[in-house]
């Protein structure tokens, strides 16, 4: 029997379930994966919350996993039993087993193992758009990252240091300052004892930087804004303190003639070309070693309330995987 992680109301950690849930053979262009692991990211929480509704209840929560093919139905061309494959961005991860369609999946090349990947799905292809389409970096920038030591955080810091740009991080403790260090950091500024904006004005000779990365939302917009030099972009791509609300856009030109966007993978990957391109981008940088990608901690599925938990209290550093 498959078992799967289903919630029936929004609410705390409390409403997660594991249940019984069958599946039956998979229909045209779809396929059965059998899941490794499966990641846990920030989106979770949103949805689990509310504050992304998802529709009709029940619901199984969970947006990437990495897996096996274990049954291939009809029309599908490129995928075989035995296929190890990932994906993320497809509601319904929290399983032992799942019927998908095949346009969402990607193949694992030999040299990324399964939780590995779905460590690093969601969080990888993000940390990619960031830097190649919201702000397309280029070698010689400064950068400011919110949350630098979390799964995004520790992924985009790396990769942004690997393309020569000087990568200023904005962590909640000593300790997470040490790890945003190990992974691409050249500073680290304590967010809630340092003044940020004044720190990173210190930091650019009083330029600010070319773009901030901030998914912690509200707490930090000033001073994500306050950071930016003329024209500077500012990339709003999570609400870990609870979303913007009320922005008066006319902000943006008293502090610059800013720009600001609020973007989401499934944009970015919305297509069998994006999604192999920035797939395809992730393997190789990963595989390069350029960019390691650290699992801080696993947890049973059954015990996801507790992940939960550990995530939404910052306790978390790194990515999470959920073992089924």
């Amino acid at each position: 029997m498959n078992n799967a992680i289903r919630i029936h109301q929004y609410g705390g950690p409390e409403v997660l379930n594991l249940e019984p849930v069958e599946i039956g053979a998979p229909a045209a262009g779809e396929v059965r994966v059998r899941h490794t692991a499966i990641g846990l990211n920030f989106i979770d929480v949103y949805q689990r919350t509310g504050l992304y509704p998802l529709g009709d209840f029940p619901q199984t929560l969970g947006m990437e996993a990495a897996g096996v093919i274990e049954t291939v139905g009809s029309d599908v061309a490129d995928f075989a039993v035995g296929d190890r494959v990932a994906y993320a961005m497809s509601l319904g991860a929290y399983c032992n087993e799942r019927l998908m369609g095949v346009e969402k999946l990607v193949k694992l090349p030999d040299g990324i193992e399964d939780r590995t990947a779905a460590a690093m799905m969601l969080q990888g292809m993000t940390a990619r758009y960031l830097l190649k389409s919201s702000y397309p970096v280029q070698a010689g920038d400064s950068i400011l990252v919110m949350a630098a030591a979390g799964g995004v955080g520790t992924l985009l810091c790396q990769w942004a240091r690997h393309l020569g740009v000087t990568v200023i991080g904005c962590v909640g403790s000593p300790e997470k300052a040490q790890l945003a260090q190990q992974n691409g950091c050249h500073h680290t500024i304590l967010y809630k004892e340092e003044d940020v904006a004044a720190r990173v004005r210190e930091i650019t000779g009083g330029e600010g930087v070319a773009a901030a990365y901030d998914s912690v939302g509200q707490a930090t917009l000033m001073a994500s804004l306050d950071s930016l030099r003329p024209t500077g972009t500012f990339v709003s791509y999570g609400n870990a303190s609870g979303p913007i609300s009320d922005f008066n856009v006319g902000v943006l030109a008293q502090k610059g003639s800013l720009y600001l966007q609020r973007p989401t993978l499934a944009t970015y990957i919305r297509n069998r070309e994006l999604l192999n391109q920035c797939a395809g981008d992730l393997f190789d940088v990963v595989q390069s070693g350029a960019v390691k990608v650290r699992i801080g901690q696993t947890y049973p599925l059954a015990e996801v309330a507790q992940a939960h938990r550990d995530l939404e209290a910052r306790k978390t550093t790194g990515a999470t995987v959920l073992l089924p």
